[in-house]
Protein backbone atom coordinates (compact mmCIF):
# COMPACT_ATOMS: atom_id res chain seq x y z
CA UNK A 1 0.00 0.00 0.00
CA UNK A 2 2.62 2.59 0.59
CA UNK A 3 4.26 1.71 -2.59
CA UNK A 4 1.14 2.77 -4.30
CA UNK A 5 1.09 5.92 -1.93
CA UNK A 6 3.84 7.12 -2.74
CA UNK A 7 4.34 6.80 -6.35
CA UNK A 8 0.81 8.25 -6.99
CA UNK A 9 1.66 11.06 -4.69
CA UNK A 10 4.52 11.84 -7.10
CA UNK A 11 3.05 11.07 -10.48
CA UNK A 12 -0.29 13.43 -10.18
CA UNK A 13 1.58 16.12 -8.44
CA UNK A 14 3.58 16.59 -11.24
CA UNK A 15 0.87 15.54 -13.65
CA UNK A 16 -0.65 18.73 -11.90
CA UNK A 17 1.88 21.24 -12.26
CA UNK A 18 1.11 23.48 -14.64
CA UNK A 19 -2.38 21.77 -14.95
CA UNK A 20 -5.81 24.32 -15.47
CA UNK A 21 -6.50 23.28 -12.09
CA UNK A 22 -3.67 25.32 -10.66
CA UNK A 23 -4.61 28.41 -12.32
CA UNK A 24 -8.43 27.85 -10.94
CA UNK A 25 -7.09 27.02 -7.52
CA UNK A 26 -4.54 30.25 -7.80
CA UNK A 27 -7.57 32.28 -9.29
CA UNK A 28 -10.30 31.01 -6.39
CA UNK A 29 -7.74 32.10 -3.56
CA UNK A 30 -7.74 35.40 -4.86
CA UNK A 31 -11.25 35.87 -3.95
CA UNK A 32 -12.23 33.56 -0.77
CA UNK A 33 -10.04 32.33 1.94
CA UNK A 34 -7.47 30.04 1.51
CA UNK A 35 -7.99 27.56 3.52
CA UNK A 36 -11.71 27.22 2.21
CA UNK A 37 -10.31 26.57 -1.55
CA UNK A 38 -8.33 24.28 -0.07
CA UNK A 39 -11.03 22.11 1.70
CA UNK A 40 -13.04 22.35 -1.81
CA UNK A 41 -10.56 21.03 -3.39
CA UNK A 42 -9.42 18.33 -1.43
CA UNK A 43 -13.49 17.60 -1.06
CA UNK A 44 -13.59 17.08 -5.30
CA UNK A 45 -10.32 15.57 -5.36
CA UNK A 46 -11.32 12.75 -2.77
CA UNK A 47 -14.41 12.07 -4.75
CA UNK A 48 -12.84 12.02 -8.37
CA UNK A 49 -9.80 10.17 -7.17
CA UNK A 50 -12.23 7.56 -5.33
CA UNK A 51 -14.23 7.00 -8.41
CA UNK A 52 -10.76 6.79 -10.77
CA UNK A 53 -9.63 4.17 -8.23
CA UNK A 54 -12.63 2.00 -8.56
CA UNK A 55 -12.74 1.91 -12.58
CA UNK A 56 -9.26 1.31 -12.27
CA UNK A 57 -9.68 -1.45 -9.83
CA UNK A 58 -12.82 -2.87 -12.15
CA UNK A 59 -10.40 -3.01 -15.11
CA UNK A 60 -7.39 -4.66 -12.78
CA UNK A 61 -9.82 -7.06 -12.14
CA UNK A 62 -12.31 -7.62 -14.68
CA UNK A 63 -9.04 -8.07 -16.91
CA UNK A 64 -6.51 -9.91 -15.25
CA UNK A 65 -5.27 -12.28 -17.98
CA UNK A 66 -4.27 -9.30 -20.07
CA UNK A 67 -2.32 -7.68 -17.69
CA UNK A 68 0.69 -7.55 -19.94
CA UNK A 69 -1.27 -5.45 -22.81
CA UNK A 70 -2.52 -3.48 -20.05
CA UNK A 71 0.74 -2.69 -18.82
CA UNK A 72 2.17 -1.89 -21.66
CA UNK A 73 -1.38 0.54 -22.52
CA UNK A 74 -0.13 2.17 -18.99
CA UNK A 75 2.84 2.58 -20.27
CA UNK A 76 1.92 4.61 -23.36
CA UNK A 77 -0.63 6.48 -20.90
CA UNK A 78 2.03 7.62 -18.74
CA UNK A 79 4.18 9.02 -21.62
CA UNK A 80 1.14 10.75 -23.12
CA UNK A 81 0.56 12.31 -19.64
CA UNK A 82 4.26 13.25 -19.42
CA UNK A 83 4.03 15.02 -23.05
CA UNK A 84 0.37 16.54 -21.84
CA UNK A 85 2.40 17.92 -18.49
CA UNK A 86 5.02 19.67 -20.69
CA UNK A 87 2.43 21.14 -23.27
CA UNK A 88 0.67 22.93 -19.94
CA UNK A 89 -2.27 23.86 -19.99
CA UNK A 90 -4.27 27.29 -20.07
CA UNK A 91 -7.82 28.46 -18.55
CA UNK A 92 -10.04 30.24 -21.00
CA UNK A 93 -11.44 33.73 -20.27
CA UNK A 94 -14.54 31.99 -19.90
CA UNK A 95 -12.98 29.35 -17.21
CA UNK A 96 -10.97 32.78 -15.69
CA UNK A 97 -14.13 35.03 -15.69
CA UNK A 98 -16.12 32.36 -13.68
CA UNK A 99 -14.07 31.65 -11.22
CA UNK A 100 -13.08 34.97 -10.34
CA UNK A 101 -16.91 36.01 -10.40
CA UNK A 102 -18.55 32.93 -8.54
CA UNK A 103 -20.85 33.87 -6.11
CA UNK A 104 -22.17 31.99 -2.82
CA UNK A 105 -20.19 29.79 -0.62
CA UNK A 106 -16.65 28.87 -1.16
CA UNK A 107 -16.58 25.79 -0.54
CA UNK A 108 -19.44 24.79 -3.04
CA UNK A 109 -17.92 27.00 -5.90
CA UNK A 110 -14.71 25.90 -5.71
CA UNK A 111 -15.58 22.16 -4.52
CA UNK A 112 -18.84 22.03 -7.72
CA UNK A 113 -15.59 23.69 -9.97
CA UNK A 114 -12.82 21.21 -9.50
CA UNK A 115 -15.13 18.56 -9.56
CA UNK A 116 -16.23 19.08 -12.84
CA UNK A 117 -12.80 20.38 -13.62
CA UNK A 118 -11.45 17.58 -12.74
CA UNK A 119 -13.83 14.80 -14.83
CA UNK A 120 -11.81 13.31 -17.53
CA UNK A 121 -8.92 15.30 -16.79
CA UNK A 122 -5.26 13.70 -16.99
CA UNK A 123 -4.72 13.23 -13.76
CA UNK A 124 -8.18 10.79 -13.54
CA UNK A 125 -6.51 9.44 -16.61
CA UNK A 126 -3.67 8.71 -14.81
CA UNK A 127 -5.47 7.56 -11.18
CA UNK A 128 -7.28 5.10 -13.02
CA UNK A 129 -3.76 3.99 -15.00
CA UNK A 130 -2.21 3.60 -11.40
CA UNK A 131 -4.88 1.70 -9.79
CA UNK A 132 -5.41 -1.05 -12.24
CA UNK A 133 -2.06 -2.33 -10.87
CA UNK A 134 -1.88 -0.81 -7.81
CA UNK A 135 -3.15 -0.89 -4.46
CA UNK A 136 -6.45 1.09 -4.84
CA UNK A 137 -6.26 2.71 -1.08
CA UNK A 138 -2.68 3.72 -1.63
CA UNK A 139 -3.26 5.02 -5.25
CA UNK A 140 -6.46 7.14 -4.23
CA UNK A 141 -4.61 8.68 -0.51
CA UNK A 142 -1.79 9.28 -2.57
CA UNK A 143 -3.78 10.79 -5.69
CA UNK A 144 -5.60 12.80 -3.40
CA UNK A 145 -2.47 14.35 -1.79
CA UNK A 146 -0.36 14.61 -4.91
CA UNK A 147 -3.06 16.92 -6.74
CA UNK A 148 -3.98 18.97 -3.42
CA UNK A 149 -0.14 19.53 -2.73
CA UNK A 150 0.19 20.62 -6.06
CA UNK A 151 -3.11 22.90 -6.05
CA UNK A 152 -1.64 24.09 -2.60
CA UNK A 153 1.33 26.01 -4.17
CA UNK A 154 -0.98 27.82 -6.46
CA UNK A 155 -3.19 28.58 -3.65
CA UNK A 156 -0.60 30.39 -1.68
CA UNK A 157 0.59 32.35 -4.85
CA UNK A 158 -3.56 33.50 -5.23
CA UNK A 159 -3.67 34.32 -1.72
CA UNK A 160 -0.52 36.11 -2.00
CA UNK A 161 -1.70 37.55 -5.24
CA UNK A 162 -5.30 38.33 -3.58
CA UNK A 163 -3.72 41.01 -1.09
CA UNK A 164 -1.93 43.14 -3.24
Amino acid sequence: MLDALWLSTAVIFVAELGDKSQLMAMTFATRYRARDVLIGITAATALVHLASVGIGYFIGNSFEKYQGPIAVVAGVAFLVFAAWTLRGDELTDDEAEKAKNANGSALFAVGVAFFLAELGDKTMLATITLAVREDWFGTWIGSTIGMVAADALAILVGAVLGRH
